[in-house]
């Protein structure tokens, strides 16, 4: 389960993302959650996802 607090979603999301998976969209198949949720959650806190670097990162 992930955290609802965007701050606390922002750190864990970017963390499996540097360490476990490569793309997004693979780390939403294997923990079967919706990109666009986290997407949106993120969103909130002035964060999207670089594909390029593969986190999320403020806009």
């Amino acid at each position: 389960m992930l955290p609802k607090a965007p701050v606390i979603l922002l750190s864990v999301i970017n963390t499996k993302l540097r360490d476990f998976y490569p793309s997004l969209d693979a780390l939403c198949d294997d923990l079967q959650v919706d990109a666009g949720e986290i997407t949106q959650s993120l969103s909130a806190i002035d964060c999207s996802y670089s594909r390029e670097r593969n986190q999320f990162v403020r806009t």
